[in-house]
């Protein structure tokens, strides 16, 4: 049961020298393959985040560069009590801002507004600090043998178009540091979740995404962004191997009442989706904003390996979105 879309095997640039897409870029990839050699100025994002669930908080941490300007944040909830903790900062033109052209190599760091982020890229792994008015992160996310993330080019046109590699279930251990005290993250228990993106993107887009996490198995979704492009960036991963998603899913959920059960089929795919907290963020800037209700929860369902067969998605955490952008 193969996709369709064309599998990338060997490293190309996001763009022509002239910075339209690179035809040839065009495609998915098990690893970071993707230069993203973007240039000029006009709509142009690039960002990282990662996502952490551990079994007493979920942390996010966003370092990105909008051209008009940076947005980064760091936010930790706690699980038992349901307390927030959010940390955000607007910088105007995105100064101070260094975003490396490839995910997994270089070091990408923001400043301003009170938050801190570096993150440093090695062939083993990922080192991840964040400081915030109370708030510290000091994480190692490793990368195993052999495992496997998901990139993904979608083409909208030859000047608007998007790299997005989702590498989900990775390992991660360190410590997180609350004004109630320090606690330890734990590779027994614990994943991460990368979003890295690059690209030049329509005035107006929303977009769904899930990711959900647990031993041996990891899922990742996605839907409304990539409809009619020809590519999607939906998959299953069992012990680090990527299993591609080709369809385009159907998502069935309540914009009245977002902690309903979410519901996400396709021909390879049945999940349900519970969750058990809600964030809601909102940025308005003028002409610009975005409103994205992000609720983490747990997965139940199946999904379909290459070779036909069903994997339980029962018990996997993480989390489902709508993103609405004006940007």
């Amino acid at each position: 049961m193969p996709t369709h879309e064309r599998e990338i095997t060997a490293p190309v640039d996001l763009c022509l020298p002239d910075g339209r897409l690179n035809p040839e870029a065009v495609g998915w990839t098990r690893r970071p393959l993707h230069r993203a050699n973007l240039r000029g100025w006009g709509r142009a994002k690039r960002w990282e985040y990662w996502g952490i669930v551990t079994p007493s908080h979920v942390i996010g941490v966003v370092a990105s560069s909008l051209d008009y300007a940076g947005v980064h944040g760091l936010y930790v909830l706690d699980r038992a009590t349901g307390a927030e903790i959010s940390k955000d900062a607007v910088v105007p033109l995105a100064r101070g801002a260094a975003m490396p052209p490839r995910s997994g190599a270089g070091t990408a760091s923001v400043r301003g507004g009170g938050v801190t982020v570096d993150i440093g890229q090695h062939p083993g792994g990922t080192s991840l600090r964040a400081v915030a008015p109370g708030v510290e992160l000091d994480l190692d996310i490793p990368l195993p043998a052999g495992h496997e993330s998901l990139g993904v080019v979608v083409p909208w046109g030859p000047r608007r178009f998007q790299y997005t590699l989702k590498d989900v279930g990775r390992p991660v251990r360190g410590r997180l540091r609350l004004e109630s005290g320090e606690h330890a993250v734990s590779e027994a228990d614990s994943f991460a979740v990368l979003d890295h993106g690059r690209g030049k993107w329509p005035y107006s887009v929303t977009w769904n995404w899930a990711a959900g996490s647990g031993p041996g198995r990891a899922i990742q979704l996605g839907g409304k962004w990539t409809d009619g492009t020809g590519m999607t960036e939906n998959a299953l991963f069992v012990d680090g191997r990527l299993h591609k998603i080709g369809e385009e899913l159907a998502w069935s959920y309540d914009r009245a009442d977002w902690l309903r059960p979410w519901r996400i089929t396709g021909p390879r795919v049945e999940v349900e989706f519970t969750p058990f907290h809600e964030k809601v963020a909102r940025t308005e800037l003028g002409v610009v904003g975005s409103e994205t209700h992000q609720c983490f929860g747990h997965f139940a369902g199946r999904a379909r390996t290459d070779d036909g067969a069903w994997v339980d998605l029962d018990g996997l955490v993480g989390w489902a979105e709508e993103a609405r952008n004006r940007w």
